[in-house]
C-alpha cells in the first residue's frame, strides 16, 4: 500500500528532539539529512548555533552527515561549506540516486544510517523506498517555497488518511 510508503519509523518535533546516544546504540554510524525546513527555515543561509552544536555532536558520536537536498548547488553549498559539511544537491528526491551515492560516500550500509526530513514525498518516500530508517520532522518555518507548498497540500491529504487508518497517533500541526 501506497501510505506505507510514505509513513516514517519515527516522528520527533526537531532534529533536537533525535537522541543522538540512542542512535548510537543502534549502531547508527550516518545521517542524511535534508536542509531546507529540516535544519534551518528554507531562506535562511547559515546554520543557527543550536544546528551547529547538534552537528558537532553527532560528529563527537562517530556520527557522519550527508545533506541530501532537492535544492541547488549555490544554496547547499553556501549552508554546507562554512561547516564542512558534505552535501548532495538538486537531488530529485525521492530519487534512490542521491540516497545511495551518500551511503556510498560515507562508506556505510542503509541498515546503519538514518534518513532525517520534514516531507512524507520526498524525504520519507525517498528514504523507505530504500530500506533506511526514516525520521519525520516538523518543519522548521511556516512558510515555504512554490513547489513545496504543494506537497504539503498532498501531506495533509495523506496525513488524514493515515490518521483515519489508525497509523499514526501523533499530532502536526497541519
Amino acid at each position: 500500500m501506497f501510505l506505507e510508503k510514505l509513513m516514517p519509523d519515527q516522528f520527533v518535533e526537531s532534529i533536537h528532539h533525535i537522541d543522538i546516544d540512542q542512535l548510537r546504540k543502534r549502531h547508527i554510524r550516518a545521517v542524511i539529512t535534508d536542509l531546507d525546513n529540516t535544519l534551518v527555515e528554507w531562506d535562511r543561509p547559515h546554520a543557527t548555533p543550536e544546528v551547529e552544536a547538534w552537528l558537532k555532536r553527532l560528529n563527537e558520536a562517530g556520527i557522519q552527515v550527508t545533506v541530501v537536498s532537492n535544492n541547488n548547488q549555490d544554496r547547499v553549498d553556501r549552508f554546507c561549506a562554512p561547516l564542512g559539511v558534505r552535501f548532495i544537491c538538486a537531488a530529485r528526491k525521492p530519487s534512490r540516486r542521491a540516497f545511495l551515492q551518500a551511503v556510498r560516500d560515507m562508506n556505510v550500509t542503509i541498515a546503519e544510517t538514518v534518513v532525517i526530513g520534514d516531507q512524507l514525498f520526498t524525504d520519507v518516500l525517498g528514504g523507505n523506498r530504500l530500506g533506511f530508517h526514516t525520521i519525520l520532522v516538523v518543519p522548521v518555518a511556516e512558510t515555504d517555497g512554490f513547489w513545496t507548498r504543494i506537497n504539503r497540500r498532498m501531506e495533509r491529504v495523506a496525513l488524514y488518511l493515515m490518521r483515519r487508518k489508525g497509523m499514526i497517533t501523533w499530532k502536526t500541526k497541519s
